[in-house]
């Protein structure tokens, strides 16, 4: 399937690239461990609402050219997208396969890779994290609860081997086991700790901080 974007490392622009990693918000496929305690509906139905708030807030912010990486890939034609961004396939793989893939796709230039399930994300800390990619260094987001919202590199192009080669993803190991793959791109900098959506305990302590 042909994505509805332009060229990657083949292009000119080196304007900073913004990857939102998305998957369709289809009940059952998306948010299961939240589902398993709302109900896979609502939980379907919170993502939605709330990738149409994070595209909503980060695509119309002209300092970065935004992407959608969806899953699965026939989902590049979702009306779950809104219209007039460019769509991506993420494609086969691990979760890190396909991030070292998107990253290397949209370079040259700086290239950051974001979740959809973390209501705090918006264009300050999203114009924060390049500001920190300039140094020649990659950047970890942290969450709460040992992984992370977002990874970006200064380069997009020139990523060390074996990134993101034996992460335990889904786990407290997973910003640790990140960094331990960035090579001559470590130590990582950090951008804001942010905390993502899993549970029903994390859903009302988002709205008790007004997310």
């Amino acid at each position: 399937m042909k994505a509805s974007v332009g060229p990657g490392r083949r292009g000119a622009e080196r304007r900073p690239t913004l990857v939102l990693f998305l998957k369709e918000p289809r009940p059952g496929m998306v948010k299961t461990r939240l589902g398993r305690e709302i109900g896979m509906i609502d939980a379907a139905w919170w993502f939605r609402h709330q990738t149409g708030r994070l595209i909503r807030a980060v695509a119309r912010d002209r300092r970065w050219r935004t992407v959608l990486a969806v899953a699965p890939d026939h989902a590049i034609a979702s009306r779950a997208w809104p219209p007039g961004i460019a769509r991506w396939p993420q494609g086969p793989g691990d979760l890190g396969a396909r991030m070292a893939r998107a990253l290397a796709h949209f370079g040259p230039g700086p290239v950051a890779i974001v979740g959809g399930d973390v209501p705090g994300v918006g264009p300050r800390e999203i114009g924060r994290a390049f500001a920190l990619a300039r140094g020649g260094r990659a950047v970890l987001g942290p969450a709460a609860d040992g992984g992370y919202w977002l990874v970006a590199v200064p380069h997009g192009g020139r990523l060390p081997a074996g990134l993101f080669a034996g992460v335990r993803w889904s786990g407290p190991h997973a910003l640790s086991d990140t960094e331990a793959t960035l090579g001559p791109l470590a130590p990582a900098r950090r951008a804001a700790m942010l905390h993502d959506v899993d549970t029903a305990a994390d859903l009302r302590a988002q709205r008790g901080r007004g997310a």
